[in-house]
């Protein structure tokens, strides 16, 4: 499925890529850029994938959600 304004996400995913990367480092993790839409980390021995653009986090040591702010709380 397309996204439906495809020029906004080419303008803010490197933008949101860019802070998740920042705030996910700043807590001491290591996260990975998979492509230029996903982010993997390491939490609690399992990996996390998170995309920026759409804000969605997923992984089996979190509850899956959306946001970058809802993330950081988890893992923190």
């Amino acid at each position: 499925m397309a996204r439906l304004n495809i020029g906004r996400q080419l303008k803010l995913e490197p933008k949101r890529m860019k802070k998740a990367l920042d705030e996910i480092s700043g807590l001491g993790y290591i996260p990975i850029q998979v492509n230029e839409t996903k982010l993997q980390f390491e939490f609690n021995g399992k990996v996390i994938n998170y995309f920026p653009y759409s804000g969605w986090a997923s992984g089996a040591t979190i509850k899956d959600g959306r946001g970058l702010k809802n993330l950081l709380r988890q893992i923190c």
